[in-house]
């Protein structure tokens, strides 16, 4: 029974432990796996082509979900990571957001995404999905640009009203709202046929390591005093 009695003991302060560390460095557990995640998938994509989950998702997407009314709802949410869309979405930016210069924060933070995506795609030179696209799309495949800018520019939103709105619920429903438009940009990808979920996924990871460094270290540098209260 003493055997037993620390093994147990051991393994509560082990799991204590790895709480602690989770809870102590949130960001740089996220940037982490995000990151080996991506590596694996840039990898694999090399060496298989396609994932099974590629394959499963072009199944349920393409052949079980698609709907006549629901092609022009899905071409609406791809649309949110328009140009057109993201400089309204920056102007807002600058007029509403809190710190000293939060249109010229998110600026540079989605010309940096917007910079990696096009490097990482001619590295990787991953083929588009070939017929079964319901809209024209020219370039590579990996990463989703649509997905990374979603993430990119949209988490970076998310993050500042984590940050700096007072109010518990608006805060909870800004970053819900934020969040749910990042996964659907990203599903209507996959949808419309110009992408495979792993193109979406490897998207969402890249960026998702990009923000942890950009609200660390460049975003402060833009909001003044509020970036750096934000920090802690």
């Amino acid at each position: 029974m003493p055997l037993v009695h620390n093994l147990t003991a051991r393994i509560r302060q082990a799991t204590q432990g790895f709480a602690n560390l989770v809870s102590n460095n949130p960001r740089a557990i996220v940037f982490s796996v995000a990151l080996v995640l991506f590596v694996w998938l840039m990898g694999e994509v090399n060496q298989v082509g396609m994932f099974s989950f590629d394959v499963s998702a072009y199944k349920f997407f393409v052949l079980f979900l698609r709907r006549p009314w629901l092609t022009p709802i899905m071409q609406s949410i791809s649309e949110l990571a328009l140009p057109v869309v993201l400089l309204v979405m920056l102007l807002a930016v600058e007029v509403f957001a809190p710190g000293r210069k939060p249109g010229m924060c998110a600026t540079v933070n989605l010309v940096g995404i917007t910079l990696l995506n096009l490097i990482l795609k001619e590295v990787v030179q991953r083929p588009r999905p070939d017929g079964f696209r319901l809209i024209a799309e020219t370039g590579y495949s990996f990463p989703s640009g649509h997905s990374m800018v979603s993430m990119g520019f949209y988490g970076l939103l998310a993050w500042m009203v984590w940050h700096y709105e007072k109010d518990r619920f608006v805060k909870w429903l800004g970053v819900a709202g934020f969040g749910t438009v990042v996964l659907l940009v990203g599903l209507s990808r996959v949808y419309l046929g110009v992408h495979y979920a792993s193109d979406v996924i490897a998207g969402f990871c890249v960026s998702l390591a990009w923000l942890c460094v950009y609200t660390k270290l460049v975003a402060p540098l833009f909001l003044g005093e509020h970036g750096e209260s934000a920090q802690t």
